[in-house]
């Protein structure tokens, strides 16, 4: 298991590294080419080999259970300590405005469950758990960044001006949104031919495509944290980091076992809670004028905050 943690943290690094050298030299288009190409076809091919070999005989609630819970277990949270912090003399959290504030309770809600946290699964997870991370990731996908991460960015948004309430989307759009995530139908699509035979030369190329989406997934993380301009958020972001990556997954780990859930489908829920801060954080911030910069100080602090941290969940929960 160390080996393979040291592998899927080099490749991390690596390939972070290169996309932050290659963002310097290739045209800006490009990491945007590649995060379509993620969402359309990269990750929607994982997803389906994922869900063809995954075991579901244990209850078919439990992912989707676990990550509505962590989703308001890190709503909760953020909202919690944005009212208390409206009663301190003082602005500790440095949350002066609506934006900043929608950026802070996104930064501590959604988890990149696609890029690392299935990349850290299918790295320490046995074959037959992987299912319950890939259900994760979709559910997360769905409730999480189509759902209540737009009305989270929603609420707090800072209109355009002159924008008025007739702008305002219809909540029937967002669930339409929902239904059009490709990675959705790509799970029900693996999980209903698991009894269809494919070629050898078929199941080896989707085995491999995996070790090829993991790659390109971090090379456009690297592209988009190397846009940071400026660290004055750091120290605001350090709060929600702490919180995506320590405090709900250790919350997690805490409650499973209270619902009989062991081994190593607790520590799946726990890695997939305690993944950082989602990259589709920032598309809301950009769609619905949020704090960019604060999201990607949470981004970059979580990755970091995450290397040890991983490990550690590996000791206790192993």
């Amino acid at each position: 298991m160390t080996d393979a943690l040291f592998h899927a943290y080099a490749s991390l690094c690596i390939w972070m590294s290169l996309g932050v050298v290659l963002y310097r030299i290739l045209p800006d288009r490009v990491p945007r080419w590649i995060g379509r190409g993620l969402f359309w076809a990269g990750m929607p091919v994982e997803i389906f080999t994922l869900a063809r070999h995954a075991d579901f005989s244990r209850p078919i609630w439990l992912a989707p259970t676990a990550t509505v819970c962590t989703l308001l277990l890190g709503l909760g949270i953020a909202l919690g300590l944005l009212r208390l912090s409206q009663r301190w003399p003082q602005d500790w959290l440095g949350l002066q405005s609506g934006p900043r504030k929608g950026s802070f309770v996104l930064s501590s809600m959604l988890g990149n469950t696609g890029f690392v946290g299935l990349a850290i699964a299918a790295s320490v997870l046995n074959p037959e758990n992987l299912g319950l991370a890939a259900f994760f990731t979709v559910a997360h996908n769905a409730t999480g960044l189509y759902g209540m991460g737009v009305l989270v960015a929603h609420h707090f948004g800072e209109r355009e001006p002159g924008e008025g309430e007739s702008s305002d989307r219809p909540w029937w759009t967002s669930l339409i949104a929902v239904l059009k995530v490709p990675s959705l139908w790509a799970f029900l699509l693996g999980a209903s031919t698991q009894s269809v035979m494919f070629s050898e030369a078929t199941e080896a190329a989707l085995a491999r495509s995996i070790w090829v989406v993991i790659p390109c997934g971090f090379l456009l993380m690297g592209m988009r944290l190397s846009q940071l301009k400026s660290w004055r958020s750091l120290v605001c972001g350090l709060v929600p980091a702490g919180i995506k990556v320590l405090l709900m997954p250790a919350i997690v780990a805490l409650v499973t076992p209270f619902w009989d859930i062991v081994g190593e489908p607790r520590l799946a829920l726990v890695l997939m809670a305690g993944t950082p801060t989602a990259l589709t954080a920032l598309v809301l911030a950009e769609e619905y004028n949020l704090d960019r910069e604060l999201i990607a100080s949470s981004i970059a602090l979580s990755m970091i905050a995450l290397i040890p941290l991983v490990p550690l969940w590996l000791t206790i929960l192993s």
